[in-house]
């Protein structure tokens, strides 16, 4: 069973997949592109290469807990993709992942140029094992 966690971006959409037996995160990646198309392609040629059965789609919303229109635009994407695949799809609160991701790569001598690179595979990493940690201790 591998889970695939995605913190849908913009022009970044960044992919963390976990190892077979659903306990850590493995693989990462970055989709770098702008159209919806090109994302749910790519998604798909690794749900299909890696044998994902389940997805944890990043859900940004207000610090104070609210939905603004990035959590709102997740949600659609979060229909899209169980459309395209017919997976479930969890919504997961990443509330300063991406923030997290920047002071990770900073702390490890990246600087700002490469840290645009990576930043959101590290953000799908941190939604990864976030979910897979509540999971393990009994949240599912």
């Amino acid at each position: 069973m591998r889970i695939m966690a995605i913190d849908y971006g913009d022009a970044h959409t960044g992919v963390a997949i976990s190892d077979l037996t659903g306990l850590l995160a493995g693989y990462t990646d970055t989709i770098h592109s702008r159209k919806k198309e090109e994302v749910l392609r790519r998604l798909n040629a690794l749900i299909e290469e890696y044998g994902v059965t389940e997805l944890v789609l990043g859900h940004p919303k207000n610090m104070d807990g609210t939905r603004g229109p990035r959590a709102e635009k997740a949600e659609e994407f979060a229909g899209d993709l169980e459309c395209a695949f017919g997976l479930p799809v969890r919504l997961w609160d990443e509330r300063r992942t991406t923030i997290d991701a920047h002071n990770i790569l900073a702390s490890s001598g990246k600087n700002a140029r490469q840290r645009k690179k990576t930043v959101d595979a590290v953000a799908a990493a941190l939604i990864l094992e976030g979910f897979l940690t509540f999971r393990r201790t009994g949240g599912l």
